[in-house]
Protein backbone atom coordinates (compact mmCIF):
# COMPACT_ATOMS: atom_id res chain seq x y z
CA UNK A 1 0.00 0.00 0.00
CA UNK A 2 3.04 2.23 0.04
CA UNK A 3 2.17 3.26 -3.47
CA UNK A 4 -0.98 5.01 -2.25
CA UNK A 5 0.28 6.33 1.11
CA UNK A 6 3.44 8.12 -0.01
CA UNK A 7 3.41 11.89 -0.47
CA UNK A 8 2.52 13.21 -3.87
CA UNK A 9 5.50 14.54 -5.80
CA UNK A 10 5.70 18.29 -6.03
CA UNK A 11 4.97 19.03 -9.64
CA UNK A 12 5.29 22.60 -10.79
CA UNK A 13 2.21 23.53 -12.80
CA UNK A 14 2.83 26.13 -15.50
CA UNK A 15 -0.31 28.23 -15.80
CA UNK A 16 0.90 30.53 -18.56
CA UNK A 17 2.18 29.45 -21.91
CA UNK A 18 5.81 30.34 -22.54
CA UNK A 19 6.89 30.33 -26.12
CA UNK A 20 8.96 32.28 -28.59
CA UNK A 21 5.98 34.38 -29.68
CA UNK A 22 5.37 36.03 -26.32
CA UNK A 23 5.11 39.80 -26.88
CA UNK A 24 5.24 39.49 -30.67
CA UNK A 25 2.54 40.53 -33.12
CA UNK A 26 2.14 39.94 -36.84
CA UNK A 27 1.77 43.08 -38.94
CA UNK A 28 -1.63 43.12 -40.62
CA UNK A 29 -0.12 44.72 -43.72
CA UNK A 30 3.22 43.02 -44.43
CA UNK A 31 2.69 39.97 -42.12
CA UNK A 32 6.17 40.35 -40.60
CA UNK A 33 6.66 39.65 -36.90
CA UNK A 34 7.15 42.76 -34.73
CA UNK A 35 7.71 42.98 -31.00
CA UNK A 36 5.03 44.98 -29.20
CA UNK A 37 7.63 47.15 -27.47
CA UNK A 38 9.24 48.02 -30.80
CA UNK A 39 5.85 48.89 -32.26
CA UNK A 40 5.07 51.18 -29.33
CA UNK A 41 8.44 52.93 -29.51
CA UNK A 42 7.88 53.41 -33.26
CA UNK A 43 4.70 55.46 -32.68
CA UNK A 44 2.61 52.38 -33.57
CA UNK A 45 4.05 52.24 -37.09
CA UNK A 46 5.39 48.98 -38.48
CA UNK A 47 9.21 49.29 -38.67
CA UNK A 48 9.21 46.92 -41.68
CA UNK A 49 6.55 48.42 -43.97
CA UNK A 50 5.64 51.72 -42.23
CA UNK A 51 1.98 50.69 -41.86
CA UNK A 52 0.32 53.22 -39.54
CA UNK A 53 -1.81 51.57 -36.86
CA UNK A 54 -4.65 53.48 -35.22
CA UNK A 55 -3.96 55.63 -32.20
CA UNK A 56 -6.36 56.38 -29.36
CA UNK A 57 -7.25 60.02 -28.70
CA UNK A 58 -4.86 60.09 -25.74
CA UNK A 59 -2.01 58.63 -27.80
CA UNK A 60 -2.70 61.14 -30.56
CA UNK A 61 -2.46 64.04 -28.10
CA UNK A 62 0.86 62.65 -26.85
CA UNK A 63 2.27 62.65 -30.39
CA UNK A 64 0.98 66.14 -31.33
CA UNK A 65 0.91 68.32 -28.20
CA UNK A 66 3.85 69.62 -26.23
CA UNK A 67 4.21 67.76 -22.95
CA UNK A 68 1.72 68.75 -20.21
CA UNK A 69 0.15 71.53 -22.28
CA UNK A 70 -3.14 69.89 -23.27
CA UNK A 71 -6.24 71.05 -21.38
CA UNK A 72 -9.48 69.19 -22.17
CA UNK A 73 -12.63 71.29 -22.59
CA UNK A 74 -16.39 70.89 -23.01
CA UNK A 75 -16.64 67.61 -21.13
CA UNK A 76 -20.04 68.69 -19.77
CA UNK A 77 -21.72 67.45 -22.96
CA UNK A 78 -22.73 63.80 -22.48
CA UNK A 79 -24.36 61.23 -24.74
CA UNK A 80 -28.15 60.99 -24.64
CA UNK A 81 -30.70 58.75 -26.37
CA UNK A 82 -33.19 61.18 -27.94
CA UNK A 83 -34.88 58.48 -30.05
CA UNK A 84 -34.86 55.63 -27.50
CA UNK A 85 -33.16 53.70 -30.29
CA UNK A 86 -32.85 49.93 -30.22
CA UNK A 87 -31.64 47.57 -32.92
CA UNK A 88 -30.04 44.32 -31.78
CA UNK A 89 -29.09 46.21 -28.64
CA UNK A 90 -30.29 49.39 -26.94
CA UNK A 91 -28.27 52.49 -27.83
CA UNK A 92 -27.72 53.30 -24.14
CA UNK A 93 -26.14 49.88 -23.65
CA UNK A 94 -23.87 50.36 -26.65
CA UNK A 95 -22.67 53.69 -25.25
CA UNK A 96 -22.03 52.15 -21.83
CA UNK A 97 -20.00 49.31 -23.38
CA UNK A 98 -18.04 51.75 -25.53
CA UNK A 99 -17.21 53.85 -22.49
CA UNK A 100 -15.98 50.77 -20.61
CA UNK A 101 -13.87 49.42 -23.49
CA UNK A 102 -12.35 52.74 -24.63
CA UNK A 103 -11.98 54.48 -21.29
CA UNK A 104 -13.55 57.61 -22.79
CA UNK A 105 -16.98 59.16 -22.33
CA UNK A 106 -17.40 60.01 -26.04
CA UNK A 107 -15.71 59.71 -29.41
CA UNK A 108 -14.48 63.34 -29.44
CA UNK A 109 -11.67 64.75 -27.32
CA UNK A 110 -11.37 68.54 -27.63
CA UNK A 111 -9.34 71.20 -25.91
CA UNK A 112 -6.36 73.50 -26.24
CA UNK A 113 -2.63 72.77 -26.29
CA UNK A 114 0.69 73.97 -27.63
CA UNK A 115 2.21 72.41 -30.74
CA UNK A 116 5.91 73.26 -30.77
CA UNK A 117 5.05 76.36 -28.77
CA UNK A 118 2.05 77.48 -30.86
CA UNK A 119 -1.19 77.78 -28.84
CA UNK A 120 -3.76 75.72 -30.77
CA UNK A 121 -7.35 74.53 -30.40
CA UNK A 122 -7.56 70.81 -31.14
CA UNK A 123 -10.20 68.15 -31.73
CA UNK A 124 -9.48 64.41 -31.90
CA UNK A 125 -11.84 61.62 -32.94
CA UNK A 126 -11.24 58.28 -31.21
CA UNK A 127 -12.06 55.25 -33.38
CA UNK A 128 -12.13 52.97 -30.34
CA UNK A 129 -15.39 54.64 -29.22
CA UNK A 130 -18.13 53.33 -31.51
CA UNK A 131 -15.82 53.63 -34.54
CA UNK A 132 -15.35 57.35 -33.92
CA UNK A 133 -18.90 57.92 -35.15
CA UNK A 134 -20.29 61.46 -35.10
CA UNK A 135 -23.30 61.81 -32.84
CA UNK A 136 -24.79 64.97 -31.39
CA UNK A 137 -22.21 65.15 -28.58
CA UNK A 138 -19.29 64.81 -31.01
CA UNK A 139 -20.76 67.54 -33.21
CA UNK A 140 -21.42 69.81 -30.23
CA UNK A 141 -17.92 69.40 -28.77
CA UNK A 142 -16.29 70.09 -32.14
CA UNK A 143 -18.52 73.13 -32.71
CA UNK A 144 -17.69 74.46 -29.25
CA UNK A 145 -13.94 74.11 -29.77
CA UNK A 146 -14.25 75.86 -33.16
CA UNK A 147 -16.14 78.73 -31.50
CA UNK A 148 -13.51 78.78 -28.75
CA UNK A 149 -10.80 79.10 -31.41
CA UNK A 150 -12.67 82.06 -32.90
CA UNK A 151 -13.14 83.83 -29.57
CA UNK A 152 -9.50 83.31 -28.54
CA UNK A 153 -8.11 83.89 -32.06
CA UNK A 154 -6.42 80.49 -32.15
CA UNK A 155 -5.60 78.21 -35.09
CA UNK A 156 -7.50 74.92 -35.23
CA UNK A 157 -6.35 71.33 -35.79
CA UNK A 158 -8.80 68.42 -36.05
CA UNK A 159 -7.65 64.81 -36.38
CA UNK A 160 -10.31 62.56 -37.92
CA UNK A 161 -10.68 58.81 -37.55
CA UNK A 162 -14.28 57.82 -38.03
CA UNK A 163 -16.79 55.50 -39.62
CA UNK A 164 -19.11 58.46 -40.26
CA UNK A 165 -22.41 59.61 -38.76
CA UNK A 166 -23.84 57.64 -35.84
CA UNK A 167 -26.88 55.79 -37.15
CA UNK A 168 -28.42 55.37 -33.67
CA UNK A 169 -29.09 59.12 -33.57
CA UNK A 170 -30.48 59.36 -37.11
CA UNK A 171 -31.26 62.97 -38.14
CA UNK A 172 -29.65 64.34 -34.96
CA UNK A 173 -26.35 62.91 -36.18
CA UNK A 174 -26.75 64.20 -39.74
CA UNK A 175 -27.43 67.71 -38.43
CA UNK A 176 -23.89 67.77 -37.02
CA UNK A 177 -22.52 67.90 -40.58
CA UNK A 178 -24.21 71.25 -41.18
CA UNK A 179 -23.46 72.57 -37.69
CA UNK A 180 -19.71 71.88 -37.78
CA UNK A 181 -19.46 73.17 -41.36
CA UNK A 182 -21.24 76.42 -40.42
CA UNK A 183 -18.89 76.90 -37.46
CA UNK A 184 -15.88 76.40 -39.76
CA UNK A 185 -17.31 79.01 -42.14
CA UNK A 186 -17.22 81.50 -39.24
CA UNK A 187 -13.63 80.44 -38.49
CA UNK A 188 -12.76 81.17 -42.12
CA UNK A 189 -14.43 84.60 -41.89
CA UNK A 190 -12.30 85.31 -38.83
CA UNK A 191 -9.23 84.54 -41.01
CA UNK A 192 -8.02 81.79 -38.70
CA UNK A 193 -6.31 78.68 -40.12
CA UNK A 194 -7.79 75.19 -39.90
CA UNK A 195 -5.61 72.14 -40.50
CA UNK A 196 -7.48 68.87 -41.06
CA UNK A 197 -5.59 65.62 -40.46
CA UNK A 198 -7.13 62.48 -41.96
CA UNK A 199 -6.14 59.10 -40.55
CA UNK A 200 -7.17 55.52 -41.27
CA UNK A 201 -10.12 55.34 -41.69
CA UNK A 202 -11.99 58.59 -42.32
CA UNK A 203 -15.34 58.02 -43.97
CA UNK A 204 -19.06 58.83 -44.19
CA UNK A 205 -20.50 62.07 -42.86
CA UNK A 206 -17.19 63.09 -41.30
CA UNK A 207 -15.47 63.05 -44.71
CA UNK A 208 -18.48 64.84 -46.19
CA UNK A 209 -18.28 67.69 -43.67
CA UNK A 210 -15.56 69.14 -41.45
CA UNK A 211 -12.78 66.67 -42.41
CA UNK A 212 -12.73 67.97 -46.00
CA UNK A 213 -12.92 71.68 -45.17
CA UNK A 214 -9.38 72.32 -43.98
CA UNK A 215 -7.27 75.14 -45.33
CA UNK A 216 -4.60 72.46 -45.42
CA UNK A 217 -5.64 68.78 -45.56
CA UNK A 218 -2.99 66.33 -44.39
CA UNK A 219 -3.31 62.54 -44.50
CA UNK A 220 -1.29 59.72 -43.02
CA UNK A 221 0.18 57.15 -45.44
CA UNK A 222 -2.12 54.43 -46.78
CA UNK A 223 -5.18 55.82 -44.98
CA UNK A 224 -8.66 54.89 -46.20
CA UNK A 225 -10.49 58.17 -46.93
CA UNK A 226 -13.93 57.94 -48.49
CA UNK A 227 -17.65 58.56 -48.15
CA UNK A 228 -18.76 54.97 -48.80
CA UNK A 229 -16.30 52.11 -48.46
CA UNK A 230 -14.86 50.34 -51.53
CA UNK A 231 -16.99 47.21 -51.05
CA UNK A 232 -20.21 49.26 -51.00
CA UNK A 233 -19.17 51.30 -54.03
CA UNK A 234 -18.31 48.17 -56.02
CA UNK A 235 -21.68 46.62 -55.18
CA UNK A 236 -23.49 49.75 -56.39
CA UNK A 237 -21.57 50.39 -59.62
CA UNK A 238 -21.11 46.65 -60.37
CA UNK A 239 -17.41 46.98 -61.18
CA UNK A 240 -14.05 46.86 -59.45
CA UNK A 241 -12.38 50.07 -58.30
CA UNK A 242 -8.86 50.92 -59.50
CA UNK A 243 -6.02 49.56 -57.32
CA UNK A 244 -5.46 51.76 -54.27
CA UNK A 245 -8.63 53.77 -54.85
CA UNK A 246 -9.81 55.73 -51.80
CA UNK A 247 -6.38 55.49 -50.19
CA UNK A 248 -4.50 58.69 -49.33
CA UNK A 249 -1.89 58.22 -52.09
CA UNK A 250 -4.65 57.92 -54.72
CA UNK A 251 -6.47 61.00 -53.35
CA UNK A 252 -3.24 63.03 -53.33
CA UNK A 253 -2.80 62.24 -57.01
CA UNK A 254 -6.39 63.36 -57.71
CA UNK A 255 -6.04 66.58 -55.67
CA UNK A 256 -8.47 65.86 -52.83
CA UNK A 257 -5.78 66.21 -50.16
CA UNK A 258 -2.75 68.49 -50.01
CA UNK A 259 -0.04 66.22 -48.65
CA UNK A 260 0.80 62.91 -47.01
CA UNK A 261 2.96 63.12 -43.91
CA UNK A 262 4.57 60.30 -41.98
CA UNK A 263 3.56 60.17 -38.32
CA UNK A 264 7.14 60.84 -37.21
CA UNK A 265 7.10 64.18 -39.02
CA UNK A 266 3.48 65.14 -38.41
CA UNK A 267 3.96 67.38 -35.37
CA UNK A 268 6.81 69.32 -36.97
CA UNK A 269 4.96 69.78 -40.25
CA UNK A 270 1.76 70.91 -38.51
CA UNK A 271 3.72 73.44 -36.45
CA UNK A 272 5.39 74.76 -39.62
CA UNK A 273 1.98 75.39 -41.17
CA UNK A 274 0.67 76.96 -37.95
CA UNK A 275 3.62 79.34 -37.69
CA UNK A 276 3.35 80.22 -41.37
CA UNK A 277 -0.36 81.05 -41.22
CA UNK A 278 -0.46 82.86 -37.86
CA UNK A 279 1.01 86.15 -36.72
CA UNK A 280 0.76 87.84 -40.14
CA UNK A 281 -0.33 91.42 -39.55
CA UNK A 282 0.12 92.81 -43.07
CA UNK A 283 -2.61 92.81 -45.71
CA UNK A 284 -1.90 91.63 -49.26
CA UNK A 285 -2.02 95.22 -50.54
CA UNK A 286 0.90 96.13 -48.26
CA UNK A 287 3.20 93.49 -49.80
CA UNK A 288 5.36 95.05 -52.49
CA UNK A 289 6.44 93.22 -55.60
CA UNK A 290 10.04 92.89 -54.42
CA UNK A 291 8.91 90.56 -51.61
CA UNK A 292 7.36 87.97 -53.96
CA UNK A 293 10.59 86.01 -54.69
CA UNK A 294 11.28 85.76 -50.96
CA UNK A 295 7.66 84.70 -50.30
CA UNK A 296 7.88 82.08 -53.06
CA UNK A 297 11.07 80.65 -51.56
CA UNK A 298 9.40 80.50 -48.15
CA UNK A 299 6.43 78.63 -49.59
CA UNK A 300 8.75 76.18 -51.31
CA UNK A 301 10.56 75.57 -48.03
CA UNK A 302 7.22 75.09 -46.32
CA UNK A 303 6.24 72.15 -48.49
CA UNK A 304 9.61 70.40 -48.45
CA UNK A 305 9.92 67.01 -46.79
CA UNK A 306 12.76 64.60 -46.29
CA UNK A 307 10.78 62.19 -48.46
CA UNK A 308 9.42 64.24 -51.42
CA UNK A 309 7.73 61.12 -52.83
CA UNK A 310 5.03 61.29 -50.15
CA UNK A 311 4.49 65.05 -50.45
CA UNK A 312 2.18 66.98 -52.71
CA UNK A 313 3.44 67.68 -56.20
CA UNK A 314 3.97 71.37 -56.82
Amino acid sequence: MGLFSRNKPKIKVQTTKKDGYSGWVKCTHCHEMIHANELQQNLHCCPKCNYHYRLSATQRIETLADKDTFVEKFTEFKAADPLNFTDTEAYKERVTKAQASSGRDEAALVGVCKINGVETAVGILDFSFMAGSMGSVVGERLTKVIEFAISEKLPLVIVSSSGGARMQESIFSLMQMAKTSAALAKLHEAKLPYISILTNPTSGGVTASFASLGDVIIAEPNALICFAGPRVVEQVIKQKLPPGAQKSEFLLEKGLIDCIVNRFELKDKVSVFLKFFTGNERSFAEVDASSFPKLSAKLQKLIQLKEPAIWAKS
